[in-house]
């Protein structure tokens, strides 16, 4: 797999496991004995405990299919180099501090990106990465721009993909 493709599929994977780590094994890190896990677990706040547990009785309602895709899932991403796993942890935690609406936005697209041609995939990587890294106000004019676009009919998309091509040229 080549490093942007590999880079996206662990971008998605982490989007897809909200939290995996903490729902797979909800006190135990990789390689913690017994009393590290129960350590760890009496550091927790009253409201960690509590959202822990939560998260783990929402992946036990899982089906067993899907509970055995997030731990292979949690398995690969606790095999990464460091620096890769550490990419996937800053971009879980970027996703994790846009507001709901926005995060579902974003799982929505991301849904059909595996219907997606590689080239068009690679166009979605790159507007994923702006929009993890834009400003609260640069996303909130991204989401209004896409909310105007899905409102426009076919003739007006058209019309402005027209005017967007002879203002910029054929730049995607």
């Amino acid at each position: 797999m080549t490093r942007p493709r590999a880079t996206l599929a662990l971008l998605l994977l982490a989007l897809a496991l909200p939290a995996l780590a903490e729902q797979a094994e909800p006190a135990r890190a990789p390689g913690a004995s017994a009393g590290e896990a129960r350590a760890r677990w009496d550091s927790l706040t009253p409201e960690q405990k509590k959202e822990l547990r939560e998260r783990y009785r929402t992946f036990r309602e899982l089906p067993p299919e899907r509970q055995e895709r997030l731990r292979q899932g949690l398995a690969r991403l606790r095999s990464l180099p460091p620096e890769q796993r550490a990419e996937v942890e800053r971009n879980w935690r970027l996703f994790r501090q846009l507001p709901a609406r926005e995060r579902k936005e974003l799982l929505e697209r991301y849904e059909r990106f595996e219907e997606m041609g590689p080239e068009r995939q690679e166009q979605m990587r790159q507007a994923l990465r702006q929009v993890m890294r834009a400003s609260p106000q640069e996303r909130q004019r991204f989401f209004e721009n896409l909310r105007r676009w899905r409102e426009m009919s076919p003739a007006e998309r058209a019309r402005a993909r027209e005017l967007w091509r002879q203002r910029h040229g054929n730049r995607p």
